[in-house]
């Protein structure tokens, strides 16, 4: 695991045969649906286009095994398109980790972008050089692809994804001096990827990304081993949640926490007692009032 790869960088070279990998491995696909009358070929070549341009680049210095690339899926749907060139788009990008020792996987992300306007002519080559960006597209694919990458290494570390983060959030600062590319903003609104990259980054996002390492790594990573245990650290974690709410009422982290993990989080309280189960219903209520049908199972 990375965690390993971090903490004991010689032994794993030296008494493992992993291969340098690429770090992500994508799915992506492209929802034309919405657009009739033209040629759909152009998404099809972009759809090809962007899945070598994540999963055939290096973007990180870190030694990855093949099973250790980070699975995730992109999903462009095109809502308009104004011109043969321009294009009015929403997306949608999970990420996903292994459960240690075990055949379980987690959600990372699992987050819907709705300010997506971008420019791309057929064949258009897609490239990315650090602190240049050259389109709206490829630079909002790069922050989602380091906004992984952060959550990813800070499921394994505590706050082992600043690098990544930090890329993100630079990405942010060189897209706002673009007036035309939507999504950037400050206040524009607060689920953009300035927001997103803001929260992580910033020192109050630090209790939350510590709190994702300790329900990744001492939580479910723990729960193959010893499943009461792992179970008892996540069940102590809600309190985190609740002080971010208190302090950020507003904050997108609590609902990139939601996105990914209430399902999850519901599934493991089902093996908690009556009396975690109803402890963690009311608090669960109290930071996600929207989401009863969901938080259900915890009352039976």
């Amino acid at each position: 695991m990375k965690a390993l790869k971090i903490i004991i960088p010689i032994l794993f070279v030296c008494f493992t045969c992993s291969v340098k990998a690429q770090e992500i491995n994508a799915r992506v696909t492209i929802n034309s649906d919405k657009i009739q009358g033209s040629s759909k070929q152009v998404f099809t070549t972009l759809e090809n286009a962007l899945t070598e341009f994540v999963n055939n680049k290096k973007w990180t210095d870190a030694t990855f095994a093949v099973n250790e690339r980070i699975d995730c899926t992109i999903n462009l749907t095109i809502n308009e398109r104004p011109s043969d060139d321009s294009f009015k788009a929403e997306l949608l990008v999970q990420a996903r980790r292994p459960a240690y020792n075990s055949s379980y996987t987690t959600t990372l992300l699992n987050f819907r972008d709705t300010q997506l306007d971008f420019n791309y002519v057929e064949f258009e080559q897609l490239q990315y050089t650090e602190n240049t960006l050259e389109n709206n597209l490829t630079a909002t694919i790069v922050f989602y692809v380091y906004l992984i990458l952060g959550l990813d290494f800070d499921s394994f570390s505590p706050l082992g994804g600043n690098a990544f983060l930090q890329q993100a959030m630079q990405i942010v600062t060189l897209a706002q001096s673009e007036a035309s590319w939507n999504g950037w903003k400050p206040f524009d609104s607060q689920r953009n990827r300035h927001a997103l990259a803001t929260a992580l980054t910033e020192n109050t996002g630090e209790g939350f990304r510590n709190m994702w390492y300790t329900y990744h790594r001492k939580g479910l990573d723990e729960m193959a081993a010893n499943a009461d245990r792992g179970r008892t650290t996540i069940i102590s974690l809600l309190p985190a949640l609740t002080e971010l709410k208190s302090s950020r009422p507003s904050s997108v982290l609590l609902s990139v926490f939601s996105d990914a993990k209430l399902d999850e989080l519901v599934a493991i309280y089902s093996k908690a007692t009556m009396q975690e189960k109803q402890e963690g219903y009311k608090t669960l209520s109290e930071l996600y009032p929207a989401e009863s049908t969901r938080l259900e199972p915890l009352k039976k």
